[in-house]
């Protein structure tokens, strides 16, 4: 079976790259915007006197790049063209998305915080999907534009992979005359926070701990009575934005509910394939990049009077990090291209496992490519003067969000002993 990707795809990745040469590259370059990318990034971007959290300067450089990018077209590329869109499909945005991180670090692809110039916007999506006609109308155009941003607040302090089993509680409640919910628990790992109009607060108002029914998508504005952003975690990649949040008696409005009261966690579920085999596919062109630069630095670098390369403790590692890239692009490229035939319930019965093997596989391959990268550089390899460890740290909490790769493995597992 030959499988290659569309003309039109590879045409867009040029579009693509004379836009980066254009707009992006100048922009990077300019007021030593570089130091962002260079040696120095982790301490640019970092505001160490301010909990960690990410250097305005930082902020408002990665605001232009979308805002240059959505002025080109590109940055909805994935959404539908009702939102201004170009109805991307699962198979353009992994293949832009390897594409992008092939290029190693840059202003056009910053994984570090999810930026890129080609968005992922699942949120508006959400909305979309499990919002009410108002909610549609009122939020989306407010999301695009960057005035309405909302964390994901479905991790706690005690409970992580098992969400069904949550501690934070909403009861129905009325207040002057309208119908509402109170809220008490707490969340963590709510990034975003410090800029953030919104939390997504998953909280459980029936059923038993352990059922998935009876939990709801409660969207709570960051200024509601009650609201308390905590510390703020430091993370092995700096800076952070990624704090703990307390809800202590939060009264919110009866339409501040996303979708099926009951039904919350289907919001949480809606876009875990597209995130997932996304995702795959930037850890898989990390892994490339990591692969490239460790090949080329073999080949020129002469210690003895001969290349590296001449060596086959050099060669083998890098023989079967590339061979399994290859074998990876593959499958990430079919399995994307089968979910652009089927809708999304269909997609989760028949490809879950299939997406799942995407990514637990590419985000180990990257952090194994990163370290190999390292030890074939040697000391500089181990320095900040290459992008190695940055790569390494940022990739390395793939293999804990979105799913642990042990989650992952268990999905596939359920899907091949027949538990699923």
């Amino acid at each position: 079976m030959s499988f290659e990707i569309p003309q039109d795809i590879e045409d867009y990745l040029a579009e693509l790259d004379a836009f980066i040469e254009a707009e992006i590259k100048p922009l990077e370059q300019q007021d030593d915007n570089i130091r962002f990318f260079d040696h120095r990034r982790e301490h640019a971007r970092t505001d160490w006197e301010n909990d960690g959290l990410p250097n305005e300067e930082w902020e408002g450089l990665l605001r232009e790049m979308r805002r240059r990018a959505d002025a080109a077209g590109h940055f909805r590329f994935a959404l539908p063209k009702e939102f201004g869109g170009k109805d991307g499909s699962n198979l353009a945005m992994a293949r832009i998305r390897e594409h992008l991180a092939a290029k190693g670090l840059g202003l056009h692809n910053d994984l570090q915080n999810e930026s890129s110039i080609v968005g992922n916007l699942v949120q508006p999506l959400m909305v979309r999907d499990f919002g009410t006609e108002e909610q549609r109308r009122d939020f989306i155009p407010a999301m695009l534009e960057g005035k309405m941003i909302w964390t994901f607040g479905l991790t706690e302090e005690d409970h992580g992979s098992d969400a069904t089993w949550m501690d934070t509680r909403a009861v129905k409640e009325t207040r002057d005359g309208k119908p509402g919910w109170l809220i008490n628990g707490n969340k963590m790992w709510t990034t975003g926070s410090h800029i953030a109009t919104h939390c997504m607060c998953f909280a459980r108002h029936a059923g038993e701990d352990g059922d998935a029914r009876g939990i709801g998508c409660f969207l709570v504005p960051y200024d509601a009575e009650g609201v308390e952003i905590g510390e703020y975690l430091w993370t092995f990649n700096m800076p952070t934005d990624h704090p703990k949040v307390k809800f202590t008696d939060v009264w919110i409005p009866e339409g501040a509910v996303l979708g099926d009261p009951d039904l919350g966690l289907a919001c949480a579920q809606h876009f875990v394939h597209e995130n997932r085999i996304r995702q795959a596919a930037s850890s898989l062109g990390a892994a490339q990049y990591c692969i490239d630069e460790a090949v080329q630095y073999a080949r020129e670098r002469k210690p003895f009077g001969k290349p590296l390369s001449a060596n086959q403790a050099i060669q083998f590692p890098l023989v079967e990090l590339h061979t399994e890239a290859a074998m990876l692009r593959q499958l990430i490229y079919s399995v994307a291209a089968a979910m652009d035939t089927m809708p999304k319930p269909e997609v989760a019965k028949r490809l879950s496992d299939k997406v799942s093997m995407c990514n637990y596989r590419a985000n180990r391959l990257v952090c194994d490519a990163a370290d190999r990268a390292m030890q074939v550089h040697g000391g500089i390899g181990y320095s900040r003067h290459k992008p190695f460890e940055h790569i390494y740290r940022h990739h390395r909490r793939y293999r804990i969000t979105e799913g642990a790769e042990e989650i992952q493995m268990r999905k596939i597992g359920g899907h091949l002993f027949g538990y699923i």
